[in-house]
């Protein structure tokens, strides 16, 4: 089934954002409902998520903790459509993309999800606008539009002075900021960010803890993978894994007054 098939996507989810009114509850943009990952290794089957379930509204920022083997990569492969769950469903703007096949799920990863590396993940034969550019070459964006976009994006993490240099004429935080501005030009429903200071020396994480901030307060919706509890803090909601399960789901140093932490399921 092709993804255009799916069902109307949220379009322009990054700009339509924002928090809603005190009181009024936000939509639902990604569920995990009971999933279950399992791998076989010989004779034994390891159960990397033993039925996870947890909803994210448009706007939230997560941040996902857990111990060395608790599930934590796992679950953000899944999420992050790099991955199926072997039972369970995954929504996705509404969408269950749990059983779809590679090429739907590609499509669905270049036009609901950004993506931030601890490693950066830049292509270092390309220029700053160039690299902000790739998601949208893969969707068929018009040149011209591309290169507005990239341009308006490459301002807004305050590179517009360096748009034309590549990636190793920049320092770790400057190519971590091409980084964030290529998860957001195609305006993804969530972004997702993998210890994305892990690089970084404690100066320039807190730079770039900072930019996340801010977009959270555009309303972007961030989903942040974090050993840290200083960075996790930062979070509105903090889900913290052990063995593959939910452990607990707690309030984060954002966690907006007077609403109820989200129930597992």
């Amino acid at each position: 089934m092709a993804v255009s098939e799916l069902g109307d996507r949220t379009d322009n989810a990054a700009s339509a954002g924002g928090s809603a009114p005190h009181g009024e509850e936000r939509p639902v943009i990604l569920e995990a409902r009971d999933i279950r990952r399992s791998y076989r290794m010989g004779d034994t089957v390891v159960h990397a998520l033993d039925g996870v379930s947890f909803q994210v509204r448009q706007g939230d920022y997560w941040a996902i903790m857990g111990q060395s083997g608790s599930g934590k990569s796992t679950l953000l492969n899944l999420l992050g459509c790099l991955d199926r769950p072997t039972e369970g469903a995954y929504l996705l703007g509404g969408d269950d993309v749990a059983q779809l096949d590679d090429d739907d799920l590609a499509e669905i990863r270049g036009q609901r999800l950004g993506f931030i590396f601890q490693s950066f993940n830049l292509i270092l034969q390309l220029t700053v606008l160039e690299n902000i550019e790739v998601p949208l070459f893969y969707q068929g964006i018009p040149a011209r539009e591309a290169r507005e976009r990239a341009q308006r994006y490459a301002e807004l993490v305050g590179l517009g002075g360096r748009t034309h240099h590549r990636p190793l004429e920049l320092s770790g935080g400057q190519q971590q900021r091409v980084a964030i501005a290529r998860a957001l030009v195609n305006e993804p429903l969530v972004i997702l960010a993998d210890e994305a200071t892990g690089n970084l020396d404690s100066a320039t994480g807190r730079e770039i803890l900072g930019l996340l901030d801010q977009l959270h307060l555009q309303g972007r919706t961030i989903i942040m993978v974090t050993h840290d509890p200083n960075i996790a803090n930062r979070a509105e909601w903090v889900l913290r894994l052990k063995d593959g399960k939910i452990d607990r789901i707690e309030p984060g140093g954002k966690h907006p007054e007077g609403v109820r932490t989200p129930e597992r399921h």
